[in-house]
């Protein structure tokens, strides 16, 4: 009785160890591939194309909005490019620093975004990075 107790012990051991030890190699794996996408996708990117496994394409781009309507908005990307972006009631915008939910109306010039838009299609999320001067009251 008492040997088989032993060999119960060791063997609990032994998968606990090994338990151990995978996921001590494990965590700092994850948090590669999480350092991967932040300077992929991270404050550093002005654009990048995205094609996903089911053939989806979409597009991101970093930039200043110069101009904006309920239906378009126009970005200069650092390198200067100018970039057109379609509009719709269902694009989202949201204020990255707070999460909130905001209208289209809180798009003004010189705010700094981040937009994601299918290649053919209106953009589906703006998020301000940082919003741009606020409009003046008209009376």
């Amino acid at each position: 009785m008492r040997r088989m107790f032993t060999r119960r012990f060791v063997f609990l051991v032994g998968v606990l160890v090994t338990l151990n030890v995978a996921l001590f190699f494990a965590a700092p794996g994850l948090a590669l591939r999480k350092a991967i996408i932040n300077q992929l996708f991270g404050p550093n990117m002005v654009r990048a194309q995205v094609h996903e496994k089911n053939g989806e394409d979409w597009n991101l781009d970093r930039g200043v909005i110069t101009q904006v309507s309920s239906t378009q908005l126009t970005l200069r990307e650092v390198g200067g490019r100018i970039q057109p972006i379609p509009l719709s009631g269902a694009t989202t915008v949201i204020r990255v620093a707070t999460g909130r939910h905001l209208s289209l109306s809180a798009l003004t010039r010189r705010s700094r975004v981040v937009v994601w838009w299918p290649v053919i299609g209106p953009a589906v999320e703006v998020d301000i990075e940082k919003a741009g001067p606020k409009r003046a009251a008209s009376g």
